[in-house]
């Protein structure tokens, strides 16, 4: 875990630490947790009279985040139950919102996982959502009964090329943190969906 902190600590901009993060949780993520806090860092996000159009996409991104996490982390209790153990933050500087999840994953899931993202990095606004629409028709449930529509769709609603990292936690396991930013700028052109 000291690695995950170092981390933290050496990449955030200090624009980014001065300003704070109005909203960091660490531990379980059930649905219930993930509603209250939804709603928590939603209000906190309208309290900065952020236009609406961009509310709408922090929110987006911080659902599909936080459903990553209840699904897709790799952390069990003593029954072999997943427990969707992770950190979520919210935070914002002066030109964008940052939505940071962190979870563990199994080491075999790394590369998979890597090779997605930087597909998505490489990839236009229209091959986004060529990728999303493709995925919509091609793909199939998975045995979490996600579509792998996730990082498609937040990397389409921020625009922007997501930030990963994965950090050594045990033998079998890497702490994945993914932050995800949204400008604070209102688009000229309309959202695609």
């Amino acid at each position: 875990m000291d690695n995950v902190l170092y981390f933290i600590k050496s990449t955030l901009s200090s624009d980014l630490a001065s300003s704070g993060f109005p909203l960091i949780y660490k531990g379980e993520m059930n649905h219930q947790i993930m509603r209250s806090f939804a709603f928590m860092a939603n209000r906190k996000i309208a309290e900065n009279n952020i236009p609406t159009n961009i509310r709408k996409k922090v929110f987006h991104i911080m659902i599909e985040c936080l459903q990553n996490i209840t699904k897709h982390s790799d952390d069990y209790d003593k029954d072999d139950k997943q427990i969707g153990n992770g950190l979520f933050v919210v935070g914002y500087n002066k030109d964008s919102f940052y939505v940071m999840t962190g979870n563990l994953v199994n080491n075999e899931k790394m590369k998979a996982l890597e090779e997605r993202i930087v597909l998505l990095n490489s990839s236009d606004k229209k091959q986004l959502k060529q990728l999303f629409l493709k995925q919509m028709m091609d793909g199939s449930l998975n045995e979490k009964g996600g579509a792998g529509l996730g990082l498609i769709d937040i990397a389409r609603k921020s625009g922007r090329k997501l930030f990963y990292h994965f950090a050594p936690y045990d033998h079998s396991r890497h702490f994945f943190l993914l932050v995800a930013s949204i400008s604070l700028k209102v688009d000229k052109e309309p959202d695609e969906e």
